[in-house]
Protein backbone atom coordinates (compact mmCIF):
# COMPACT_ATOMS: atom_id res chain seq x y z
CA UNK A 1 0.00 0.00 0.00
CA UNK A 2 1.28 3.40 -0.85
CA UNK A 3 1.20 6.29 1.62
CA UNK A 4 3.00 9.43 0.13
CA UNK A 5 2.60 12.33 2.58
CA UNK A 6 -0.37 14.59 3.79
CA UNK A 7 -0.71 18.14 3.72
CA UNK A 8 -4.04 18.03 5.62
CA UNK A 9 -6.62 15.70 7.21
CA UNK A 10 -9.65 18.33 8.68
CA UNK A 11 -12.36 17.05 10.40
CA UNK A 12 -15.18 19.98 10.74
CA UNK A 13 -18.70 19.39 12.72
CA UNK A 14 -21.64 19.37 10.45
CA UNK A 15 -24.80 18.14 12.46
CA UNK A 16 -25.42 15.88 15.34
CA UNK A 17 -24.66 12.25 15.30
CA UNK A 18 -28.17 11.71 15.01
CA UNK A 19 -28.61 13.10 11.91
CA UNK A 20 -25.97 11.12 9.96
CA UNK A 21 -24.54 12.75 6.94
CA UNK A 22 -24.83 10.88 4.25
CA UNK A 23 -24.82 12.52 0.56
CA UNK A 24 -22.51 15.53 0.09
CA UNK A 25 -21.79 18.18 -3.08
CA UNK A 26 -19.90 21.38 -4.21
CA UNK A 27 -22.74 24.17 -4.81
CA UNK A 28 -23.12 26.48 -7.11
CA UNK A 29 -22.31 29.17 -4.41
CA UNK A 30 -19.41 27.87 -2.98
CA UNK A 31 -20.43 26.07 -0.02
CA UNK A 32 -20.56 22.53 0.29
CA UNK A 33 -23.98 21.13 0.48
CA UNK A 34 -25.34 17.17 2.62
CA UNK A 35 -27.62 15.48 3.08
CA UNK A 36 -28.65 14.56 6.59
CA UNK A 37 -30.44 11.43 6.19
CA UNK A 38 -31.68 10.17 9.89
CA UNK A 39 -32.25 14.33 10.42
CA UNK A 40 -34.65 15.30 7.53
CA UNK A 41 -32.54 18.44 6.78
CA UNK A 42 -29.75 19.60 4.33
CA UNK A 43 -26.96 21.21 5.61
CA UNK A 44 -24.84 23.41 4.17
CA UNK A 45 -21.22 24.48 5.39
CA UNK A 46 -19.33 27.95 4.17
CA UNK A 47 -15.38 26.65 3.58
CA UNK A 48 -15.14 29.35 6.57
CA UNK A 49 -17.06 26.47 8.81
CA UNK A 50 -20.20 28.41 9.26
CA UNK A 51 -23.00 25.78 9.03
CA UNK A 52 -26.57 26.38 8.54
CA UNK A 53 -29.51 23.21 8.55
CA UNK A 54 -32.58 23.55 6.21
CA UNK A 55 -35.51 21.26 7.58
CA UNK A 56 -37.66 19.33 5.38
CA UNK A 57 -41.18 19.11 5.33
CA UNK A 58 -41.25 15.88 5.99
CA UNK A 59 -38.74 14.76 8.85
CA UNK A 60 -38.54 11.17 7.70
CA UNK A 61 -37.88 11.25 3.85
CA UNK A 62 -34.26 10.36 4.57
CA UNK A 63 -32.46 12.60 1.88
CA UNK A 64 -29.95 10.74 0.48
CA UNK A 65 -27.92 11.82 -2.86
CA UNK A 66 -27.00 15.59 -3.40
CA UNK A 67 -25.96 16.74 -6.71
CA UNK A 68 -26.12 20.40 -8.44
CA UNK A 69 -29.14 20.78 -10.94
CA UNK A 70 -28.64 23.01 -14.38
CA UNK A 71 -30.99 25.78 -12.98
CA UNK A 72 -28.61 26.79 -9.99
CA UNK A 73 -30.39 25.10 -7.13
CA UNK A 74 -29.40 21.75 -5.49
CA UNK A 75 -31.29 18.54 -5.95
CA UNK A 76 -31.66 15.09 -4.20
CA UNK A 77 -33.41 11.74 -3.38
CA UNK A 78 -35.81 11.32 -0.41
CA UNK A 79 -35.77 7.43 -0.37
CA UNK A 80 -38.26 7.00 2.20
CA UNK A 81 -41.18 9.35 0.94
CA UNK A 82 -40.11 8.33 -2.79
CA UNK A 83 -39.81 12.10 -4.14
CA UNK A 84 -37.11 14.56 -5.54
CA UNK A 85 -36.37 17.24 -3.56
CA UNK A 86 -34.56 20.34 -4.81
CA UNK A 87 -33.00 23.47 -2.63
CA UNK A 88 -32.16 26.74 -3.69
CA UNK A 89 -28.92 28.66 -2.41
CA UNK A 90 -31.34 30.65 0.22
CA UNK A 91 -32.51 27.25 1.60
CA UNK A 92 -35.98 27.82 -0.31
CA UNK A 93 -37.00 23.73 -0.50
CA UNK A 94 -39.58 22.15 -2.85
CA UNK A 95 -40.43 18.15 -3.91
CA UNK A 96 -41.56 16.30 -5.94
CA UNK A 97 -43.37 12.81 -6.27
CA UNK A 98 -42.34 9.79 -8.00
CA UNK A 99 -45.64 8.37 -10.21
CA UNK A 100 -44.13 4.55 -9.01
CA UNK A 101 -45.17 4.20 -5.51
CA UNK A 102 -42.33 2.90 -3.40
CA UNK A 103 -39.55 3.12 -5.42
CA UNK A 104 -36.56 4.03 -3.41
CA UNK A 105 -35.03 6.84 -5.42
CA UNK A 106 -31.24 6.88 -4.45
CA UNK A 107 -28.48 8.05 -6.81
CA UNK A 108 -29.02 10.98 -8.37
CA UNK A 109 -27.29 13.15 -11.06
CA UNK A 110 -27.57 16.15 -13.79
CA UNK A 111 -27.68 14.97 -17.56
CA UNK A 112 -26.61 15.94 -20.88
CA UNK A 113 -30.20 17.49 -21.32
CA UNK A 114 -30.72 19.94 -18.94
CA UNK A 115 -32.89 17.35 -16.68
CA UNK A 116 -31.62 15.47 -13.63
CA UNK A 117 -31.66 11.41 -13.87
CA UNK A 118 -32.57 9.71 -10.74
CA UNK A 119 -32.58 5.63 -9.73
CA UNK A 120 -35.44 4.05 -8.23
CA UNK A 121 -33.84 1.18 -6.34
CA UNK A 122 -37.09 -0.48 -5.49
CA UNK A 123 -38.42 -0.07 -8.47
CA UNK A 124 -35.74 -1.25 -11.45
CA UNK A 125 -36.04 2.06 -13.23
CA UNK A 126 -34.45 5.28 -13.93
CA UNK A 127 -36.36 8.18 -13.53
CA UNK A 128 -36.14 11.98 -15.58
CA UNK A 129 -37.06 14.68 -13.46
CA UNK A 130 -36.74 18.34 -15.66
CA UNK A 131 -36.37 21.71 -13.64
CA UNK A 132 -40.17 22.07 -13.29
CA UNK A 133 -40.63 18.71 -11.94
CA UNK A 134 -41.75 16.57 -14.45
CA UNK A 135 -41.27 12.96 -14.26
CA UNK A 136 -40.18 10.00 -16.95
CA UNK A 137 -39.36 6.90 -15.82
CA UNK A 138 -37.87 4.08 -18.02
CA UNK A 139 -37.35 0.39 -16.62
CA UNK A 140 -34.14 -1.21 -16.28
CA UNK A 141 -34.26 -4.77 -17.98
CA UNK A 142 -33.10 -6.69 -15.22
CA UNK A 143 -35.67 -8.06 -12.41
CA UNK A 144 -34.17 -6.95 -8.95
CA UNK A 145 -31.07 -5.36 -10.25
CA UNK A 146 -31.35 -2.26 -7.47
CA UNK A 147 -30.17 0.69 -9.86
CA UNK A 148 -28.06 2.66 -7.34
CA UNK A 149 -26.00 5.42 -8.25
CA UNK A 150 -25.90 7.57 -11.36
CA UNK A 151 -23.97 9.59 -12.89
CA UNK A 152 -23.37 11.66 -16.86
CA UNK A 153 -21.07 9.95 -18.82
CA UNK A 154 -18.11 11.47 -21.17
CA UNK A 155 -20.82 10.10 -24.08
CA UNK A 156 -23.32 12.11 -23.37
CA UNK A 157 -25.17 8.82 -21.38
CA UNK A 158 -26.12 8.25 -18.05
CA UNK A 159 -24.22 5.51 -16.41
CA UNK A 160 -25.35 3.23 -12.85
CA UNK A 161 -24.56 1.00 -10.67
CA UNK A 162 -26.64 -2.47 -10.56
CA UNK A 163 -25.69 -3.15 -6.98
CA UNK A 164 -27.84 -6.66 -6.88
CA UNK A 165 -27.37 -7.67 -10.71
CA UNK A 166 -23.57 -7.43 -10.07
CA UNK A 167 -23.04 -4.97 -13.13
CA UNK A 168 -23.20 -1.53 -14.51
CA UNK A 169 -25.47 -0.06 -16.61
CA UNK A 170 -25.69 2.86 -19.42
CA UNK A 171 -29.06 4.11 -20.31
CA UNK A 172 -29.15 6.67 -23.34
CA UNK A 173 -31.51 9.74 -22.85
CA UNK A 174 -34.01 8.06 -25.16
CA UNK A 175 -33.72 4.71 -22.65
CA UNK A 176 -31.78 2.51 -24.84
CA UNK A 177 -30.33 0.45 -21.84
CA UNK A 178 -27.05 -2.16 -21.71
CA UNK A 179 -26.01 -3.67 -19.29
CA UNK A 180 -21.90 -4.76 -18.50
CA UNK A 181 -21.50 -7.76 -16.49
CA UNK A 182 -18.66 -6.97 -13.54
CA UNK A 183 -16.10 -10.16 -13.74
CA UNK A 184 -16.06 -10.61 -9.68
CA UNK A 185 -19.35 -12.62 -8.79
CA UNK A 186 -21.57 -10.90 -5.66
CA UNK A 187 -18.98 -7.15 -5.83
CA UNK A 188 -22.12 -5.31 -4.97
CA UNK A 189 -21.51 -1.81 -7.02
CA UNK A 190 -22.47 1.03 -5.90
CA UNK A 191 -20.79 4.95 -6.25
CA UNK A 192 -20.13 5.76 -9.97
CA UNK A 193 -18.58 8.86 -11.23
CA UNK A 194 -16.90 9.64 -14.76
CA UNK A 195 -13.15 11.56 -14.85
CA UNK A 196 -14.17 12.33 -18.40
CA UNK A 197 -13.08 9.84 -20.23
CA UNK A 198 -13.72 6.54 -18.17
CA UNK A 199 -16.29 5.52 -15.13
CA UNK A 200 -15.06 4.44 -11.82
CA UNK A 201 -17.12 2.35 -9.75
CA UNK A 202 -16.86 1.17 -6.11
CA UNK A 203 -17.41 -2.65 -5.42
CA UNK A 204 -18.83 -2.53 -1.71
CA UNK A 205 -19.09 -6.53 -1.25
CA UNK A 206 -15.64 -7.04 -3.26
CA UNK A 207 -13.39 -4.85 -1.31
CA UNK A 208 -12.63 -3.16 -5.16
CA UNK A 209 -12.33 -0.11 -6.85
CA UNK A 210 -13.33 -0.36 -10.84
CA UNK A 211 -13.31 1.10 -14.17
CA UNK A 212 -15.16 0.61 -17.12
CA UNK A 213 -14.68 2.32 -20.62
CA UNK A 214 -17.16 3.84 -22.47
CA UNK A 215 -16.88 0.90 -25.02
CA UNK A 216 -17.26 -1.71 -22.26
CA UNK A 217 -13.94 -2.62 -21.14
CA UNK A 218 -13.24 -3.50 -17.19
CA UNK A 219 -10.90 -3.19 -14.92
CA UNK A 220 -10.93 -4.29 -11.21
CA UNK A 221 -8.20 -3.01 -8.53
CA UNK A 222 -8.28 -4.97 -5.33
CA UNK A 223 -7.75 -2.88 -2.35
CA UNK A 224 -5.32 -3.62 0.45
CA UNK A 225 -8.30 -4.35 2.65
CA UNK A 226 -10.85 -6.52 1.04
CA UNK A 227 -13.14 -5.82 3.83
CA UNK A 228 -12.77 -1.82 3.84
CA UNK A 229 -16.87 -0.97 2.25
CA UNK A 230 -15.96 1.25 -0.70
CA UNK A 231 -18.71 3.11 -0.83
CA UNK A 232 -18.78 6.42 -3.09
CA UNK A 233 -16.44 7.44 -5.61
CA UNK A 234 -15.64 10.91 -6.96
CA UNK A 235 -12.97 11.34 -9.73
CA UNK A 236 -10.23 14.75 -9.20
CA UNK A 237 -8.55 14.01 -13.24
CA UNK A 238 -8.51 11.65 -15.94
CA UNK A 239 -7.34 8.54 -14.72
CA UNK A 240 -7.79 8.74 -10.89
CA UNK A 241 -10.51 7.89 -8.27
CA UNK A 242 -11.21 9.11 -4.69
CA UNK A 243 -13.42 6.64 -2.46
CA UNK A 244 -14.48 6.27 0.90
CA UNK A 245 -14.00 2.97 2.84
CA UNK A 246 -17.22 3.12 4.53
CA UNK A 247 -16.07 -0.51 6.99
CA UNK A 248 -12.81 0.81 7.75
CA UNK A 249 -12.59 4.35 8.73
CA UNK A 250 -10.48 5.68 5.62
CA UNK A 251 -10.37 7.72 2.37
CA UNK A 252 -8.78 5.65 -0.53
CA UNK A 253 -7.55 6.75 -3.84
CA UNK A 254 -6.15 5.25 -6.84
CA UNK A 255 -4.23 5.43 -9.84
CA UNK A 256 -5.11 4.29 -13.08
CA UNK A 257 -2.11 1.61 -12.46
CA UNK A 258 -3.56 0.07 -9.43
CA UNK A 259 -1.73 2.09 -7.33
CA UNK A 260 -3.96 2.51 -3.95
CA UNK A 261 -3.48 5.43 -1.48
CA UNK A 262 -5.55 5.37 1.93
CA UNK A 263 -5.82 8.05 4.59
CA UNK A 264 -7.04 6.64 8.19
CA UNK A 265 -9.06 9.57 9.39
CA UNK A 266 -9.04 11.37 12.57
CA UNK A 267 -12.31 9.77 14.68
CA UNK A 268 -12.91 6.03 14.81
CA UNK A 269 -15.89 4.99 13.55
CA UNK A 270 -16.99 7.29 11.30
CA UNK A 271 -18.75 5.72 8.41
CA UNK A 272 -17.56 7.86 5.54
CA UNK A 273 -20.27 7.99 3.39
CA UNK A 274 -20.42 10.67 0.20
CA UNK A 275 -17.41 12.23 -1.35
CA UNK A 276 -17.20 14.85 -3.55
CA UNK A 277 -14.19 17.62 -4.67
CA UNK A 278 -14.96 20.66 -2.90
CA UNK A 279 -15.14 24.98 -4.55
CA UNK A 280 -11.74 25.04 -2.81
CA UNK A 281 -10.33 21.93 -4.96
CA UNK A 282 -9.90 19.40 -1.56
CA UNK A 283 -11.67 16.55 -1.66
CA UNK A 284 -14.84 16.31 1.12
CA UNK A 285 -15.97 13.45 2.70
CA UNK A 286 -19.26 13.15 4.76
CA UNK A 287 -19.37 11.11 8.23
CA UNK A 288 -22.00 9.61 9.52
CA UNK A 289 -20.73 10.60 13.21
CA UNK A 290 -21.80 14.35 12.26
CA UNK A 291 -18.83 15.67 10.42
CA UNK A 292 -17.12 16.44 7.02
CA UNK A 293 -13.47 15.66 6.79
CA UNK A 294 -11.88 17.57 3.88
CA UNK A 295 -8.28 16.06 2.59
CA UNK A 296 -5.42 17.74 0.55
CA UNK A 297 -3.11 15.72 -0.52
Amino acid sequence: MHRPPVTTITEVPVADAAAAPYGVTAGPDGALWFTLAQGGRIARLTLDGEVTQYPLDASGCQPTVITPGPDGALWFTRTQDHRVGRIGPDGTARSFPVPTPDSAPYGITAGPDDALWFTQMAADQIGRITVDGQVTEFEVPVPGAMPSAITAGPDGALWFTLNQANAIGRMTVGGEVTVHALPTPGAAPVGITSDGKDLWFAEIAAGQVGRISTGGEIQEFPLPDRDARPHAVVATAVGECWFTEWGANRIGHVTGDGKVTEHDLPTASSEPHGITVGPDGAVWAALEIGAAVRITP
